[in-house]
Parts: C-alpha cells; sequence; structure tokens
C-alpha cells in the first residue's frame, strides 16, 4: 500500500517598519512577538514578506508626512499593508492618501492589529501543526540584545496646548508593578545590560491605580517611581553587577528627589529625561505648563550636590504663539544658570487638534528659525564645555558596535557613557579596543578628547 506525505507549509512572514518613538517601539516588539507565537515569521525586506505593518507616528505634521511615506513606500515595494500607530486614529486620512492599505488600527491596538494580520494573511501551519502548542519563544527584540526599553505605561493626564497625545494614547494607565518588574527581570536575565524606563509620564507611574501595592520577592511594592526605581537597582546581570538604569520623561515633581541618592549610590544611572520645554514663566502659561523655573534651578542644585555626576538632558520648543523675543531670551538665560547635558530643542509646529492652534500672536518661521539656530549654537557651546571637563577621566562605556581592523590591524569601537542614551545622545569613539570586545560589554574608558557632542578615547585596561 503507497504512503503519501504530506509537507508543512512554510510560515507567512510578517515585515514591519517602525515609526516614531521608542513608545511606538515596544508596541511593535509585542506585536512582533504576539504574531511569532501564532506561528509567523519575520521578514528583514518587503520582497520576503507575505504582509508589511507599519508602525505610524501622528505626534507632529511632519511625522504624519513621514508616516504617509512608509506606508507608501511600502504599498510600492510589497502592496499588502495594515497600518496601526498614533496616526492610525486618522484612519480615513490614511485612506484617503492610501486606498490600498488593508486595515488601519490605532496605537497600542494589540489585538485588532493580530486580527487584521490574521485576516489578510492566515497562519499556514495546517491542521495538525495547529494542534502542536507553540514553544515558549523570547519575546521579539528590535533593539540590540544589550539594551532594552522598558515601558511602564500608556497616556498621558496632562492637556499641554500643543500636544495630542492624550488623545492618540488616552489617559495615563499604568502596568502593575510586579508585571513591570518581571518583564526587567526577564530582559536582564536574558543579557540586557541597560534598560531605558519610558512611558508619557514617568513621574506619574502609578496615579491612575492609587500607587496599588503588589507582592514581589515576598514584599508590597508599590506602583510608584520611587519604589520601581529602588526595585529596578535591585537588579543583577550574570555577571553580578547592576545593570544601567535610565529614567525617560520625568517630570520633575518633588518625589523625584527620592530617586537621586540611588544614583548616587550606584544603583540608578545618574541621567535624567526632563521635559522642560520652555523656561519662561509666560510661555509655560500658554503651554499649560508648570511654572516653577527658578525652583527646578535650585533643585537641580541639590541634586548635583547629592550625586556630582547626573546628567540631565531636555528638550525645548522655541517659537510658539506668544513667545516674545524678551520671552526667548529668558530661556538663553536660563540655560546659562542651568547648565544642562544634553539638550534637543524643536520649532513650534501646528498639530491638527492641538489647543495652541487657536492661540493668538503666531511667531513668523524666519523668527523661529533665527531663535532655533541660537539656542542650538549656545546649547553646543555649553556641552562643549562640559565635555571637555571629562577629558583625562576614566569612564564606564557601554559598547554598541565593534568595527574591523583597518591597516595597521587597530580595532576602533562605538559605545556611550553613562551620560548618552542610545539614538538621541552623544557617543564615545574608541581606538585600540582588544578584539574579543563586543557589543553590550561595559569597559573603563580614559577619556583623551571631546568635541561638541561626543569623546574621543581607548580602554584603560
Amino acid at each position: 500500500m503507497a504512503t503519501t506525505t504530506t509537507s508543512i507549509p512554510d510560515p507567512k512572514k510578517v515585515g514591519m517598519v517602525s515609526l516614531g518613538c521608542p513608545k511606538a517601539l515596544v508596541d511593535s516588539e509585542r506585536i512582533l512577538t504576539r504574531l511569532r507565537a501564532d506561528g509567523y515569521a519575520m521578514s528583514a525586506d518587503y520582497a520576503g514578506a507575505d504582509i508589511v505593518l507599519v508602525n505610524t507616528c501622528g505626534f507632529l505634521d511632519s511625522a504624519k508626512e513621514e508616516s504617509l511615506q512608509a506606508i507608501g513606500e511600502a504599498i510600492a515595494e510589497n502592496g499588502r499593508v495594515i497600518v496601526t500607530g498614533c496616526m492610525g486614529e486618522e484612519a480615513d486620512a490614511i485612506r484617503a492618501a492610501h486606498p490600498q492599505v488593508l486595515a488601519v488600527t490605532g496605537a497600542h491596538q494589540y489585538e485588532q492589529v493580530v486580527e487584521a494580520v490574521h485576516e489578510h494573511a492566515p497562519p499556514s501551519q495546517g491542521p495538525y501543526v495547529d494542534l502542536i502548542p507553540q514553544p515558549d519563544l523570547a519575546d521579539i527584540k528590535l533593539t540590540p540584545r544589550h539594551y532594552s526599553y522598558l515601558k511602564i505605561s500608556e497616556g498621558c493626564n496632562h492637556s499641554c496646548a500643543f500636544c495630542i497625545i492624550p488623545d492618540l494614547r488616552g489617559k495615563l494607565a499604568s502596568r502593575r508593578i510586579d508585571a513591570v518588574l518581571r518583564e526587567a527581570e526577564k530582559l536582564v536575565a536574558a543579557g540586557t545590560k541597560e534598560l531605558l524606563v519610558i512611558s508619557q509620564d514617568t513621574s506619574a507611574y502609578g496615579v491612575d491605580t492609587r500607587h496599588e501595592a503588589r507582592e514581589w520577592k515576598g514584599r508590597e511594592v508599590r506602583a510608584h517611581m520611587t519604589d520601581l526605581a529602588r526595585e529596578l537597582g535591585q537588579l543583577r546581570t550574570d555577571q553580578g553587577t547592576p545593570p544601567w538604569v535610565r529614567l525617560h520623561y520625568v517630570y520633575p515633581y518633588p518625589h523625584v528627589d527620592q530617586v537621586i541618592p540611588l544614583m548616587a549610590e550606584g544603583l540608578l544611572t545618574p541621567y535624567l529625561d526632563i521635559p522642560f520645554q520652555h523656561a519662561a514663566p509666560s510661555v509655560l502659561k500658554r503651554m499649560k505648563r508648570p511654572a516653577n523655573e527658578a525652583k527646578v534651578l535650585e533643585r537641580l542644585k541639590g541634586w548635583r550636590e547629592i550625586c556630582p555626576d547626573i546628567v540631565v538632558r531636555s528638550s525645548f520648543v522655541v517659537g510658539f504663539p506668544g513667545e516674545t523675543e524678551a520671552d526667548f531670551e529668558y530661556l538663553l538665560e536660563w540655560l546659562e544658570e542651568a547648565q544642562l547635558d544634553r539638550v534637543g530643542a524643536f520649532r513650534f509646529e501646528p498639530v491638527e487638534g492641538a489647543a495652541a492652534n487657536a492661540l493668538p500672536d503666531p511667531v513668523p518661521e524666519a523668527v523661529k528659525e533665527e531663535r532655533y539656530a541660537r539656542i542650538m549654537e549656545a546649547t553646543a557651546r555649553i556641552s562643549a564645555a562640559k565635555l571637555q571637563a571629562k577629558i583625562g577621566r576614566t569612564l564606564p562605556v557601554i559598547i554598541d558596535e565593534v568595527g574591523e581592523p583597518d591597516e595597521d590591524g587597530d580595532i576602533g569601537a562605538t559605545g556611550r557613557s553613562q551620560a548618552d542614551a542610545p539614538e538621541i545622545d552623544g557617543n564615545v569613539f574608541l581606538r585600540n579596543v582588544s578584539a574579543s570586545l563586543a557589543p553590550g560589554d561595559i569597559v573603563e574608558v580614559q577619556v583623551e578628547d571631546a568635541d561638541e557632542h561626543d569623546l574621543f578615547g581607548a580602554p584603560s585596561e
């Protein structure tokens, strides 16, 4: 009697284009992890994908334009496209520009995205393989193995005049503290050397749940930024050392003062990303932001007394409606006194649906450009002076990339100090490194030179 064999079909492949902030990148990782558990494989290019997901950004009009361009490119290269993310809230605009898209879902709507993929590219495992439980595979990461984003909440309770994030992602919704810590522990066990804590408002973590306490390692821990920071400081890598823990988007609420001693003790990376946005009280009032710039200067001084190596990065908006030359000069003077380590600046850009669009006295584009150039010049000068002061010091550096030997056999590498978050801050460029050096290694580096944004040096060992 002849027997017949049935071959198992290859799994359907999904491609992903992820735009926007690290919070969106985490969403992309979660979507792909779920799809892989459902039997899908991942494709690194358009050609190999049965379907392409485009995770969009919708915060600024320029970001929306970039998202529409990415959708158009995916359609041109592949043809089968599902759209998700922040701009997914504007499905009509997406379909008007690209009627070929198969489905549109909004920000962090994981179930809807997965359902759309199932509908338009059904899993191809077959009736027999479907009966086999999927293995407990590690989560998919879109970042290098040695650093990971840890998202602790969704949404935001603020009503800043220039922002539509609450409309896109809703009000603050904090994750359970034990779930966050379990994810952090799992990431570190899998090789993460640097955790980047992200949200829309890290300082407000747990406000929506009344800082609900959960049991963790035999003790109760609250859903509160200070408890979270303290517990993350207890994690250890497989070498027995604390991972770098970086706090992003920290509003300067009073309880932030409590995490500075943890930085001084080496349990947290001495780094705070604080979205000041401006300093002039009149502008902050129109932005609907807290106007306590004088008190912030006092607190910065106090933080530096407790932890002299603390690095503060921030971003500022220039050209907000009604911003006068006096307001802008105030901001420049405040920056001189604040001496922030890392600064990004943005020209004000109207966003559809933002309250700021209705404010009087818009700033002319030429004035925005001139002010942008001036703030970047001022902050670059401050940064250069701060980096020059590090020449001669020995600093821990996490390695991101190791180069190939040059004609003399010398090997270079690119890394970051504790003052540098990936993608947004500077780098440390190393010469004469060991051939055994690998991404994720943390080495002591003697700083030999500096420019406005980067350091240069060699391993001290």
